[in-house]
């Protein structure tokens, strides 16, 4: 038997998890999970075949120490998955920029190092809209993200200089079909297609978490929709390698998407709106850590 450490943290009892649905179809295989907080210390990485960050959802609170955590995984004998080089990249969301060099869509981006509040009611105005949103460049499930009008911005001007005022931070303009439409996710394990959802926001919200009352449905990905995510899969794969897992989430813009995040560290893969998802993670997986790996 073969063993792969799920990284998770401490208490997952407010939020959502479904990385049980392949604890079994793993098992057949050959492989036996362990869940293990990335904040536990004293882990002796070496007994475990495999690490697979899944669930750490508060690294974005201490993102230093996470990265050691990896860090300390990566020089033990155990696999790390996803690889430290890509979590390195993808950590930052100025990843976008990359991609967007290497011709992938993404929703127009102010890239700000520093908080300058005289700088706000700009923004307003080089995207020519009433409304924008802003967040830091390192974050997780929303975190420390606002949604701004030219009416109300001023009210959040506290806010804004304590959330970003020793951050990096990005500014898009606010994307209607989000609201009217929602956000689309396509999910991609060892490069091959799984199945895609659509988040839908709660009432007078624009998050589309489950955490924030978020509403997922199962749909079909448009032709236009698959095509921009697996050009968007072959550029990630040339930046570094094909990622075990990746999550990819768009909006549409016009007649085309935009690429709203490339999830790569910790996102969710919603296994339990696919019943065909965890079988195909757990055989893929098992592919490719005997294919790259001997395991």
């Amino acid at each position: 038997m073969k063993h792969c450490a799920i990284l998770t943290m401490d208490c997952l009892d407010d939020f959502e998890a479904y990385d049980h649905l392949f604890d079994q179809p793993l098992l057949e295989l050959g492989w036996q999970t362990h869940m293990v907080s990335w904040r536990q210390s004293n882990v002796d990485w070496n007994q475990y075949d495999v690490v697979l960050i899944r669930t750490p959802w508060d690294y974005q609170d201490d993102a230093p120490l996470f990265m050691q955590v990896l860090t300390d995984i990566e020089q033990s004998s155990a696999v790390l998955e996803n690889s430290i080089n890509i979590v390195q990249w993808n950590i930052n969301k100025k990843y976008l920029r990359e991609l967007e060099q290497y011709s992938v869509n993404i929703v127009p981006t102010i890239w700000e190092e520093q908080y300058n509040e005289a700088l706000v009611g700009e923004y307003f105005a080089r995207f020519d809209t009433q409304q924008i949103v802003i967040k830091p460049c390192v974050s997780a499930n929303a975190d420390n993200t606002f949604w701004l009008t030219t009416q109300n911005w001023q009210e959040y001007k506290q806010d804004l200089a304590n959330a970003f005022g020793s951050r990096d931070f990005m500014v898009q303009p606010f994307v209607e079909s989000v609201i009217n439409e929602g956000e689309y996710s396509c999910f991609y394990f060892d490069g091959q297609y799984s199945h895609s959802i659509l988040k839908t926001p709660k009432e007078n919200d624009f998050r589309v978490q489950e955490e924030h009352g978020g509403r997922l449905k199962l749909v079909d990905a448009e032709p236009v929709l698959r095509e921009q995510a697996e050009h968007a899969m072959a550029k990630l794969a040339q930046i570094d390698e094909m990622p075990m897992y990746a999550r990819v989430d768009f909006v549409r813009i016009g007649d085309r998407f935009a690429m709203m995040e490339a999830e790569l560290i910790e996102p969710s893969l919603y296994f339990n709106m696919d019943e065909n998802s965890a079988p195909l993670f757990a055989k893929l997986f098992a592919e490719r850590m005997t294919r790259k790996h001997g395991l």
